[in-house]
């Protein structure tokens, strides 16, 4: 999609969003000012910065010709790209990875060449999603990257190096964007307010409509200003008009709103109401946080899988990052299931994975379905304890020198000093045990590991017995 179509207009010869465009779309930074949460790659002098802002020839036969931008949804790909070539005079092409092929590719390079040949114009291509892309598709940019026919900017909320071919990957300089912070979130969502671009001061959001939109937003820009959007939107509909609107009664519209000065005060209530999405109280930097989740993990624990469910939804309804969930239920895993039933902690991994991959709200059901897997399995803690203890032992100065017939005798010399000699191959061994001492002479005969009785650690109890019967012989 070409930047300067009937969609927008200029200002200052500098294309800018239409009135009737989406919220976020509008209030897309203008400058590198405006820029929230990224300030790391915009120093003066940085790559970035130049290829933003470059000031003269010497300076653009410097700057690097293909970027690639990975970072979570909504921390500013997009803008960059746009702002690579709006402050630049640059045409702006964009294409997305799930949409285009091969085909269109190359006619936005050939007409990229022309433009270059006949105009001198230069062009920025911005490939959203550029992952999505197959081997043949990212094979196709090479030329024009490697040409400089475009100034190819490509996003992705995956992992580069596994997405991106090493071609375009090693001729390309990778731009890490940091996930947004809520103070980063909460000034783009206050310059919305206020900005003639955005709601002009229609309306104001109270604290705990503010505090609710920044939890739900997760670090997503976008998705904050589509939420403020929504609440504006059902606020003002209420009754109100824009800024000195007629038609506003006193008192409101009687769903929580209030009257300050000219523009309609959004409170909770509306906010809910307009995304359909129900506060519940649960505060991610304060007691609640801390409560719910303690109660979360104690009840997977304790095998109480409807209680383990009930916290699950609060904090998925608050809006909780899922990767913190699952990252919960991953340790949870190990520390309170463990060996009694190994397979917890394969579907927690499995779920913090697909979590990732998937996303909500769809994740909700990958989340629950490890949550009913770690609560209902027998636990045993008997590893957690096992390696809590041999950690308690070496920083205690139980460490004792590694046994010589154990000791690395790959290197020349290993041998004329003993290392490896007498050391018994485990699997010549009967039962593939090699009866022979492991650890260090001032720990021989202790015991970190006592299996429960327990799910699959009843059977490593039998086998454990027998083992450490053939070693202690």
């Amino acid at each position: 999609m070409d930047l300067f179509d009937a969609a927008t207009t200029t200002v200052d010869g500098l294309p800018t969003a239409a009135p009737n465009a989406p919220l976020a779309v509008r209030m897309r930074p203008a400058s590198i000012a405006e820029v929230a949460g990224q300030g790391h790659l915009l120093v003066s002098g940085s790559p970035l910065r130049r290829l933003v802002e470059p000031a003269d020839d010497a300076s653009r036969r410097a700057t690097p010709t293909s970027v690639v931008l990975w970072g979570p949804p909504g921390t500013g790909k997009t803008t960059l790209a746009y702002l690579i070539a709006a402050t630049s005079k640059r045409r702006f092409v964009e294409l997305s990875a799930v949409t285009a092929g091969v085909k269109d590719l190359r006619a936005v390079i050939d007409d990229a060449r022309r433009r270059l040949a006949t105009r001198g114009g230069e062009t920025v291509l911005f490939i959203d999603e550029v992952h999505r892309f197959t081997k043949a598709q990212q094979d196709a940019l090479l030329p024009a990257v490697e040409n400089r026919w475009v100034t190819l900017v490509a996003a992705t909320t995956e992992n580069p190096s596994f997405s991106v071919i090493s071609p375009l990957l090693s001729r390309s300089l990778l731009l890490t964007l940091r996930p947004l912070e809520s103070a980063d979130v909460r000034v783009l969502v206050h310059r919305a307010i206020t900005d003639e671009r955005g709601l002009a001061g229609a309306i104001t959001l109270d604290d705990a409509a503010e505090e609710h939109l920044l939890r739900l937003a997760g670090g997503d820009a976008r998705k904050a200003l589509t939420i403020l959007e929504a609440a504006a939107g059902a606020a003002l509909s209420d009754g109100a008009g824009p800024a000195g609107g007629a038609g506003l009664s006193d008192g409101g519209a009687g769903t929580g709103q209030a009257v300050a000065g000219d523009a309609v005060v959004v409170d909770l209530q509306t906010m809910e109401r307009a995304i359909d999405v129900a506060a519940v109280r649960y505060d991610r930097d304060g007691d609640q946080h801390y409560d719910v989740i303690s109660a979360f993990i104690k009840s997977m624990r304790g095998s109480d899988v409807d209680a383990a469910l009930h916290y699950l939804a609060r904090m998925i309804t608050a809006g909780e990052d899922p990767r913190f969930i699952a990252r919960r239920i991953v340790i949870a895993a190990s520390e309170d299931v463990g060996m009694a039933d190994p397979s917890a902690l394969q579907t927690a991994v499995a779920a913090m994975q697909a979590v990732a991959l998937i996303g909500m709200p769809e994740g909700r059901i990958i989340l629950a379905e490890a949550v009913v897997h770690v609560a209902t399995a027998p636990k045993s803690n008997a590893s957690y304890n096992g390696i809590n203890a041999a950690i308690a032992d070496v920083r205690a100065g139980k460490i004792g020198s590694v046994p010589a017939h154990l000791r690395d005798a790959h290197y020349a010399g290993a041998e004329k000093i003993g290392h490896g000699k007498g050391y018994v191959y485990s699997h010549d061994e009967p039962h593939g045990v090699a009866a022979q001492q492991y650890l260090p002479d001032v720990l021989e005969g202790t015991r970190y590991y006592t299996p429960s009785d327990r799910g699959y650690e009843r059977q490593v109890t039998d086998r454990l017995a027998a083992i450490r019967a053939i070693l202690n012989r």
